[in-house]
């Protein structure tokens, strides 16, 4: 019934639900730079889980930003030789279903929303902290109207003698590499995971005061692995700084793993026409 995908700057995972109300098996293959690769390679991967021929759409998250058709990406840090290229075109054109795009963490928001952590919330913010930080906001089961896109990642924190420093810059997998010369699973100081905890708070805060969800999901690596951000930490830093609002909203760790954008374009898929 349907092809799903989630489609990252390393890997693409993609599955075949065949009832519209499970995601199915799911495979990973390789992201190809090069778009043109990249096309055939998601063809092949269709045929080999069976969904080449048995799909009446398909739909996934791509990190970036697309235009207002969301039928191309303007920007995508890990996919610049797919910027500017006939995504939708291409792919409807290679799969002979209509194809539907939105941005991957505003699908795992959504996955999170339906079937994880936020899951009988009405307002549902979702802050993933991996490689990069993203994130999106749901209401009532829907992604919310924006403009152009989500991106608390990019809000500033600080503004030292270089210039503002962002949420992104401050606590991402990216900023720890840089910041210690090493992979953050081999950072084992319990101290520097206690000052990300605190610096994650005041993210987690400017969002909350914009944003006034019922739950925030925390996920992505940075939050699930081992060394991690310990959310009790996060929950504590946050109950001291916030207080224009009564009380904190619930916060709680994303439980649909490497999955999230699967479970997330399945709800997706089924709004589109």
């Amino acid at each position: 019934m349907y092809l799903l995908f989630d489609i990252g700057g390393t890997n693409i995972r993609l599955s075949f639900s065949k009832n519209g109300l499970d995601i199915g098996e799911s495979i990973i293959v390789a992201t190809p730079s090069n778009f043109d690769s990249a096309i055939d390679v998601i063809f092949s991967a269709a045929k080999t889980i069976g969904a080449y021929g048995n799909i009446t759409r398909a739909a996934g998250g791509i990190a970036g930003v697309f235009n207002a058709e969301k039928s191309t990406l303007e920007r995508s840090p890990n996919l610049l030789g797919w910027i500017g290229k006939p995504l939708k075109v291409r792919l409807e054109q290679a799969l002979g279903v209509p194809v539907f795009f939105e941005n991957d963490a505003a699908i795992v928001a959504l996955g999170e929303a339906h079937y994880g952590a936020g899951k009988n919330f009405s307002i549902v913010e979702y802050l993933t902290v991996s490689t990069g930080v993203g994130g999106a906001r749901v209401v009532d089961g829907i992604i919310d109207e924006r403009s152009v896109g989500f991106e608390p990642g990019q809000e500033i924190i600080t503004v030292e003698n270089e210039g503002p420093v962002t949420l992104e810059n401050t606590v991402s997998g990216k900023a720890i590499e840089k910041r210690f010369g090493k992979k953050p699973k081999e950072v084992v100081d319990p101290f520097v995971w206690e000052e990300l905890a605190e610096k994650l708070a005041y993210g987690v805060y400017n969002t909350i005061v914009l944003w006034s969800p019922d739950v925030v999901v925390l996920g992505g690596p940075m939050i699930t692995g081992d060394p991690a951000i310990p959310i009790s930490r996060v929950e504590f830093h946050l109950a001291r700084i916030l207080k224009i609002f009564p009380k904190p909203p619930v916060i709680k760790q994303a439980e649909l793993g490497v999955l999230g954008g699967l479970w997330g374009a399945l709800e997706f898929v089924k709004g589109t026409k």
